[in-house]
């Protein structure tokens, strides 16, 4: 295969690497397991334009994207857009998407099995037409993203320590808002203080991964208005694996559903696959299955 990776300098784990001699690696691997590869570090800010500007390369056949979610889900979406493979080296700090594909979480490891891999057909999903490979949610984690991103971390374990505090006060202050839902033909009204569609269900990961992304369908979950202590005993029964066996959590999977959210407000926010981004009162979710393809693992298997 003819492949480029693009490699986010300023993401994660690659702020301290030596990325000469990962560049230097990837380049090894890749040219002995039979691929043509060039290997190319862009800051942050110019990693979406630098993914696009090269899809758009004749011949291209794949593009190696290492980064954190943000990063991967950019180039998630650029790969199906272009019809070309996409590889991941996680390089963020939950690596979500990559956990799904059953990757190492160690950039070494993971451009080892990507050079060795094959490729695969996947899921992946679009809110009102922008691609998403793991959640949109809005409600209580977006609030959490929101309280976190005000808060100043330089490390990795920086921004885990954010979370977590981010988290203790949305338990503290859960947002309340009205939804409408639309699914099979059927609306239903409901007063809420979360809503997530996730790219395949979630498995009984804490992290909510989806174990295997080829099923096709959305997971969508919708969780009831709760006080403080509803809001912790649903983080607990997250932690536990049990998310689908609270009491106030509605579960089910769908190809497509339409949300509406009655009350204009300016300031309402959703999150795409990591990344805190303005709402619009109506959100069309919808399922492409099998229409991502990944390098994956030798031995992938679906769940």
């Amino acid at each position: 295969m003819k492949l480029v990776a693009i490699f986010n300098r300023d993401g994660g784990t690659f702020k301290t690497t030596d990325m000469d001699a990962y560049c230097e690696h990837a380049q090894t691997v890749f040219s002995k397991a039979g691929h043509e590869i060039e290997c190319r570090l862009v800051s942050g800010k110019d990693i979406v334009k630098e993914m696009e500007r090269t899809a758009d390369d004749k011949g291209l056949d794949g593009l190696i994207a290492g980064g954190g979610d943000g990063t991967i889900s950019a180039a998630a979406g650029i790969a199906w857009k272009h019809k070309i493979t996409l590889g991941v080296v996680p390089a963020g700090t939950m690596n979500l998407f990559a956990r799904s594909l059953k990757l190492p979480l160690d950039i070494w490891q993971a451009v080892d099995t990507l050079a060795q891999g094959h490729v695969e057909n996947v899921d992946i999903a679009t809110a009102n037409g922008q691609p998403f490979v793991h959640q949109f949610s809005a409600g209580l984690h977006a609030r959490m993203v929101r309280y976190r991103d005000k808060m100043e971390y330089a490390s990795r374990l920086g921004k885990m320590r954010a979370n977590v505090r981010a988290a203790l006060g949305v338990v503290l202050n859960p947002p309340v808002f009205d939804m409408e839902f639309t699914v099979d033909g059927k609306t239903q009204h409901r007063r809420v203080c979360a809503i997530s569609a996730s790219n395949n269900e979630f498995g009984p990961s804490p992290l909510l991964v989806a174990d295997d992304i080829t099923r096709g369908h959305l997971g969508l979950y919708i969780a009831d208005a709760l006080t403080p202590s509803g809001v912790a005993g649903l983080a607990i029964d997250i932690m536990r694996g049990k998310l689908k066996e609270n009491a106030a959590v509605t579960a089910m999977a769908v190809t497509d559903a339409q949300l509406h959210f009655p009350k204009r407000r300016h300031d309402v926010k959703c999150v795409i696959d990591g990344e805190l981004l303005p709402m619009k009162r109506d959100v069309s979710l919808k399922m492409h299955a099998g229409e991502l393809k990944v390098i994956v693992p030798k031995d992938f298997a679906t769940a």
